[in-house]
């Protein structure tokens, strides 16, 4: 039940109406890849199972689907033409991989509608991974790319990827774990300068719950996406859960735009190791509850996980939503 082709602005309020006022993201996708077996050590990361195990990908799109995801978002956050090509694979066969993950989303939505008797609403998003995604060496956990990066360095190193994605059916683009202000201002242009006429949204990334990663004021970035026509929701995604009320309070006060929310489980990477270190966290129960205490009441309206959560996370806060829609239509009664 895609919403291509709206009217960009009304295009995330319409979805939304049609969810019951709030829409449910899918969760961390390489935590569930690894889970069935994956090995993504590999600069690659998720994308890879592009390449081996298609099947594995599709099957944890179902998963998520399953778990009551309104959204579900592709397996093209470090899938690049430059990585595909640092591979052996010809710069055509990295554009058809690049296509191949939104057509295994579609494909699984496609199954999950005909398990059912209706169609709840359910996209697909493209995902953009960052500059430093590609890079793989946890420099999307720092945002600092050196002086030699500039905005048009990175608009010439997304323009292709953003092309592939914007005209592969997918309903909108999501360009997740930005960690910096200059990622942003090159995605904004990037969209005006190349016409792109698909909805997207901008997640930025937070290890203080003050500002992006790199230091640049959430505030500041939040504004660029506010900024631009294409843009239609703007919000936080692998970050602690701690963190994320503060930031959508931040985001709220410069844009009237629907905010995103999908927060990692509250470990920490560590990116010269590439493991994720241990913290308290939040289980599956109290996270969604948190969703509905906090995130909701401040302003976000689409909620779902990052690295480290599970369907089971995605399912706790499904029921949450749920229930406090019911309850909704229960004291309007």
């Amino acid at each position: 039940m895609g919403l291509g082709g709206q009217e960009t602005p009304s295009f995330v309020s319409d979805f939304l109406e049609k969810c019951g006022g709030y829409a449910v993201l899918d969760g961390g996708f390489a935590t569930e890849l690894e889970r069935h077996g994956a090995d993504l050590n590999d600069p690659l990361w998720s994308a890879k199972c592009l390449i081996s195990s298609p099947h594995l990908v599709r099957r944890v799109h179902l998963d998520y689907l399953d778990a009551g995801a309104n959204v579900i978002i592709t397996a093209s956050y470090q899938a690049t033409i430059q990585g595909f090509e640092a591979k052996g694979f010809s710069k055509e066969e990295a554009k058809a991989l690049i296509r191949k993950s939104v057509e295994i989303a579609i494909e699984a939505r496609e199954i999950y509608y005909d398990k059912l008797q209706s169609r709840r609403p359910v996209l697909v998003a493209a995902s953009v991974g960052s500059y430093g995604a590609y890079l793989a060496d946890g420099s999307e956990y720092s945002g600092n790319y050196g002086d030699a990066v500039t905005v048009e360095t990175l608009k010439d190193f997304h323009r292709e990827r953003v092309q592939i994605l914007a005209n592969s059916g997918a309903d909108l683009i999501a360009f997740e774990t930005t960690p910096n202000k200059i990622e942003a201002k090159a995605y904004a242009e990037l969209l005006e300068e190349e016409g792109i006429d698909i909805p997207a949204w901008f997640s930025f990334t937070s290890k203080d719950g003050i500002n992006v990663v790199s230091g640049d004021s959430i505030s500041e970035c939040a504004s660029i996406a506010d900024s631009c026509k294409q843009v239609v929701a703007v919000g936080i995604n692998c970050t602690p859960p701690r963190f994320i009320h503060g930031l959508v309070s931040s985001i709220r006060k410069v844009t009237s735009k629907p905010i995103v929310i999908y927060p990692n489980s509250g470990e920490t990477y560590d990116g010269l190791t590439k493991q994720w270190v241990q913290s308290s966290g939040e289980v599956d129960e109290e996270f969604a509850d948190i969703v509905i205490g906090k995130w909701r009441e401040a302003g976000a309206s689409l909620f779902g996980g990052c690295c480290r959560t599970t369907p089971n996370t995605i399912r706790a806060i499904s029921r949450v939503l749920s229930n406090n829609k019911s309850s909704a239509i229960n004291e309007d009664a």
